[in-house]
């Protein structure tokens, strides 16, 4: 009997200013309308949320592709992953410079290679002699964010260690879906943090950090400050208390606490199990989201006032 499918977006958690709301709801919408036609059609959650996840990497607002954050050198440097939860497998790549949409060339690793990552000069490599083109790292750049960094750097004697702060990282964008297979998939993609040094590589592109599924537990897409959530394995605590009998909804709550309580950290998530049941939950000031199903299509800037 088939399954009904569902899908989440989300487009980043941090302190949305109210000008920027708009393009957030318009973006986690266009890219859940992208994800659900592939749904809707039958097709596996594995397309969903790959084609999900491009439509944001497309879309300037966000921090993923281009219009990316810039590096301490001025660089983009794209992280990207993807699961399938029927299989386990997952590919991923860190570090990229030269590919406007590295969830592709994420796919590309899942499906055609028999590793999980590449990074840096060996995934583009990996990318180009799969079919995906290169473009120069200056067509990523857009001058928005070359004036954020000059600004950053500027004053970044006042900054101390806010170079994680809510109000400054508005990191990763995601996708979990089910098929009507019953099979969930998720991915992650991001531009990572505003000045990061170059070659930082944050949560993710990372198994079970910044992005997990597993038909047996959950889809999980994590978004914000990726060093505490890399240290808690954080998508794949979460997908475990899913497994072991707890609603989504709770869960993704309880992993924004755990997130809170354990390393001071900031975040948000967005979780998906095999029966269509999911969470959102955020501890900043704002999450963009989206949601698709058979019964119901929502999409908010969830908030936490």
């Amino acid at each position: 009997m088939p399954t009904n499918p569902a899908l989440v977006v989300h487009g980043g958690a941090w302190a949305i200013p109210d000008d920027m709301v708009e393009a957030h709801l318009n973006g986690v919408r266009n890219a859940c309308a992208a994800g659900w036609r592939v749904l809707e059609r039958g097709g596996s959650a594995l397309d969903a949320v790959e084609e999900a996840v491009v439509v944001l990497e497309d879309d300037e607002t966000f921090d993923a592709g281009r219009g990316s954050f810039l590096n301490r050198d001025g660089k983009v440097q794209l992280d990207a992953f993807i699961m399938d939860g029927s299989t386990l497998r997952g590919g991923g790549v860190g570090c990229v410079e030269r590919l406007r949409n590295p969830v592709r060339a994420a796919r590309k690793i899942l499906s055609d290679s028999s590793h999980v990552y590449f990074v840096a000069e060996g995934a583009e490599r990996f990318a180009a002699e799969h079919g995906i083109a290169l473009c120069r790292n200056e067509d990523l750049v857009i001058p928005r964010e070359v004036e954020r960094l000059r600004e950053y750097q500027a004053q970044a004697s006042n900054h101390g260690n806010d170079l994680f702060a809510p109000t400054i990282s508005h990191d990763t964008v995601g996708a979990v879906a089910l098929d009507r297979d019953g099979n969930i998939a998720a991915s992650t993609s991001t531009g990572g943090t505003l000045n990061k040094a170059p070659g930082r590589l944050g949560d993710s592109s990372l198994i079970g950090c910044g992005c997990y599924a597993d038909n047996l537990s959950a889809a999980a897409s994590t978004t914000g400050w990726g060093e505490p959530i890399m240290k808690l394995v954080l998508a794949k605590w979460a997908a475990d208390r899913v497994e072991s009998g707890s609603l989504p909804e709770w869960v993704a709550q309880e992993a924004m606490n755990y997130l809170k309580q354990r390393l001071n950290g900031h975040g948000g998530i967005i979780l998906l199990d095999a029966q269509g049941r999911f969470g959102i939950a955020h501890n900043t000031p704002r999450m963009a989201w989206a949601l698709h199903t058979v019964q119901k299509q929502e999409a908010g800037i969830k908030r936490n006032d």
